[in-house]
């Protein structure tokens, strides 16, 4: 169940979303919203009520001194809303 999620996606996008109790996480590529849900409710104690899956294709990119293509891998993106009120520590900004 660990290997479920793989890290939070921390963007000004994501961070806006998590105001309004939607939070993006990258997941395994192989990961059901199922497993998503009981892998968040785990991890953060939480309660999920809805979850949006997305695949982002890998893209191809030139690298070293000879400029060789490589190609970056396929990602998946998980973005679960919460019951209103909760929150996932990761997320809050704080002011300074």
């Amino acid at each position: 169940m660990e290997n479920i999620i793989i890290r939070p996606i921390i963007t000004e996008h994501a961070l806006g979303d998590a105001q309004k109790g939607v939070f993006t996480f990258e997941v395994a590529k192989t990961a059901t919203k199922g497993n998503i849900q009981s892998a968040i409710k785990k991890l953060f104690n939480v309660h999920v009520v809805a979850i949006a899956t997305s695949i982002q294709k890998g893209k191809t990119k030139r690298v070293g001194k000879l400029r060789k293509q490589k190609d970056t891998a396929d990602t998946k993106k998980a973005r679960v809303t919460l019951k209103k009120g909760e929150t996932i520590e990761y997320f809050e900004v704080r002011k300074s």
